[in-house]
């Protein structure tokens, strides 16, 4: 296949113009190739949906997927639950939910994203629900409706013995009549010919060309990266991982996660988080970072490798492949409604990177990856794997089967007809005035009972992410050490463990939000904690330094425990001439 004469066959539509197309209130199938800003035009739409004060449901039909955007998925936004039939009895039940109807009559936009594995019945069942609870006969009684995915990716997982329907073979798609938004910016993949191999696999024309092109790939261009695996299996990847943790001579750290809130939900997110319950880390260890975090310069799906640990808390030091080093703090992934979190988990956004699976690939792109398709079994796995590297250069494939490649015949055919949809909405859509499209902003919004928004509002309006991270987990330990003054006592109400609270206190030290008035405060509170134990840590300290906590152990005679020193240190460190209150 020549790296010329590149030819692609898409809509033409950007995200600008998808983006007003939503800010009509229609409904909208927003879609396009993996990379090609969907994610950004939804977080647009929802800062413009905030600014105007109207209320934005954001679901995932999975929750890998809901952890991505910072939402719910949608089988606990509607209560439907893990139930795969809904009948009149069941129906009834949710709608005398009290929170569930308010949250579902005061929804304005309802938002679900990676469409693709959310089987047509379970959208079906939503759609009664809120018909039944907005007592209307409209398409989910009324709310805007906006479908978010590409059908290429992987499909709905089906229960055995049960025929799996896609998305827009429901009657709720039917109902809905989305307008389709097919974009096609591209701001994943830099490579032309990678650009026009997904391309032939999306549509069907997959010749002996495209399966000598990824058998030559068998080295990955990058001397500075050391690729992630993906398998089709689990076993293969726990396989790989294990063995390769076990090659590494250096200590083993454990991290365990933890969790609060409501019983169901945390093993929902603790099933569905891309970072193990149990994180076992050595120096050199390959790692992937799991959660976006761009002040701290790590986003999902970061490579990277263990380059020590803090003597602080005993984080682990990562170093990425363009050399930077960052030192990794727990994070949370809560589950949220109405600014409430109702569950969250904490754990190191990391997990070993030698090995993950295409079904946790999908939503990342990876500086470089070497892939294993000779187990492939359902369709969309081949695309999905090719699809998460940017270039070729960054792709090894390790090995492929007759099916790696295919993709169902049933897409290909509703692609066509999703482009041609899409060119007939940009068509319609350019046609208009200017004065014409702010006209049906403007009605929208006020039928909506909102008001149209500033640039400058819709600038200031929160992310999702920023949203669900409204209670900051540090800002929450914080507020209960002023309720309830003790490290125990907050430990017992967050759920965590004491040396949790204390890692938040040292972090709020080192971060300038703790200060010193207040940590004594809490200090008091604490068992042992004593003016001549005040004074004995902080004469270790001056002598050998906070750095490590042994030395300190051993210079007051182990007569203090490890949270007790690690509190003294804190305090130590709220002040710079704090030395001058040492009792002697």
């Amino acid at each position: 296949m020549s790296r010329k004469n590149v030819v692609r066959l898409f809509p033409t539509m950007t995200q600008e113009t998808a983006l007003s197309i939503l800010k009509t209130g229609a409904n909208v199938f927003l879609t396009g190739e993996p990379g090609s800003g969907k994610t950004y035009v939804i977080n647009q739409y929802i800062a413009w949906l905030e600014a105007a004060g109207l209320r934005a449901a954001v679901t995932a039909s999975t929750g890998i997927a809901a952890t991505h955007i910072g939402g719910l998925t949608i089988h606990s936004w509607s209560g439907v639950g893990t139930r795969d039939s809904l009948n009149a009895y069941e129906l009834d039940q949710i709608a005398t939910k009290e929170k569930l109807v308010k949250r579902i009559k005061k929804t304005n936009v309802l938002i679900i994203d990676e469409i693709s594995m959310l089987d047509g019945k379970l959208l079906d069942m939503v759609d009664i629900i809120c018909r039944t609870i907005r007592q209307s006969t409209e398409a989910f009684g009324g709310m805007q409706v906006v479908c978010v995915g590409d059908f290429f990716q992987l499909p709905p997982i089906a229960r055995q013995g049960e025929m799996m329907r896609y998305a827009f073979e429901s009657r709720a798609w039917e109902n809905t009549r989305p307008l389709v938004c097919y974009i096609t910016e591209q701001f994943r993949q830099e490579d032309e010919l990678l650009l026009s191999l997904l391309s032939s696999i999306r549509r069907g024309e997959i010749e002996e060309d495209h399966y000598t092109l990824l058998n030559e790939q068998t080295s990955i261009d990058y001397e500075d990266i050391e690729p992630t695996r993906l398998y089709t299996h689990n076993a293969d990847v726990d396989a790989v991982n294990a063995t390769k943790l076990g090659e590494l001579k250096t200590p083993v750290k454990s991290y365990k996660m933890a969790a609060r809130g409501n019983k169901i939900m945390q093993e929902s997110l603790m099933r569905n988080c891309l970072s193990p319950a149990m994180l076992h880390l050595k120096e050199d260890a390959m790692v992937m970072c799991t959660k976006n975090n761009f002040e701290a310069g790590y986003v999902n799906g970061t490579l990277a490798r263990v380059v020590g640990f803090d003597s602080y808390a005993g984080n682990p030091i990562i170093e990425t492949a363009d050399k930077r080093r960052i030192t990794i703090e727990p994070v949370s992934w809560e589950v949220a409604e109405e600014g409430k979190i109702l569950a969250s988990i904490e754990q190191l956004p990391l997990r070993l990177a030698w090995a993950i699976t295409v079904h946790k690939s999908q939503g990342m792109s990876l500086d470089a990856a070497e892939v294993d398709l000779s187990k492939s079994f359902v369709y969309g796995q081949g695309y999905v794997a090719l699809s998460r590297v940017r270039s070729l250069a960054g792709l090894k494939v390790l090995g492929m089967n007759a099916n790696a490649l295919m993709v169902d015949p049933k897409i290909i055919a509703q692609d066509a007809r999703f482009m041609a949809e899409s060119d007939a909405a940009e068509e319609t859509f350019a046609e208009m005035e200017a004065d014409e499209l702010e006209t049906l902003h403007t009605q929208f919004v006020i039928a909506s009972g909102g008001s149209l928004p500033t640039d400058e509002a819709v600038a200031k309006a929160k992310t999702p992410a920023q949203r669900m991270e409204k209670v900051n987990t540090y800002a929450e330990t914080k507020r209960l050490l002023t309720e309830l003054g003790s490290i125990a006592a907050v430990a017992k109400a967050r759920e965590f463990t004491p040396a949790t609270i204390l890692t938040h206190i040292e972090t709020m030290v080192e971060n300038g939000e703790l200060t010193k008035a207040e940590l004594e405060v809490v200090a008091e509170k604490e068992p042992g904690w004593t003016k001549k134990a005040k004074s004995d840590i902080f004469k270790a300290i001056d002598e050998h330094g906070a750095e490590k906590l042994k030395p300190l152990f051993e210079a007051t005679k182990e007569k203090y425990d490890y949270m007790l020193i690690r509190l003294a240190r804190a305090l130590y460190e709220t002040n710079s001439d704090i030395q001058d209150e040492v009792v002697f």
